[in-house]
């Protein structure tokens, strides 16, 4: 079982090396991997720390997710400007 407090979003990019993840619990949580397991461990860690510090600062916490998800996806593409 993977156990995290928020869900989070992995993203495959253009660079095979390279994944990238956020939160979408977790406002202004984001990262980066080298696979998806590596994205895993740095959001385990990376959250507890982006949490303590939003507490640090006094800024307010969301509450955990009881039913967080992983969810593996390609990086949405974005529109091309005209």
């Amino acid at each position: 079982m993977i156990d995290l407090k928020y869900s989070m979003v992995i993203e495959a990019t253009d660079d095979p090396t390279f994944f990238a993840f956020y939160s979408p619990d977790l406002a202004g949580f984001t990262g980066i991997g080298h696979s998806i397991e590596d994205c895993l461990y740095k959001a385990k860690w990376g959250i507890e720390e982006h949490v303590a510090l939003l507490k640090e600062q006094g800024l307010p916490v969301p509450k955990e997710n009881p039913n967080s998800k992983v969810t593996i996806q390609n990086e949405e593409r974005l529109a091309k400007a005209v």
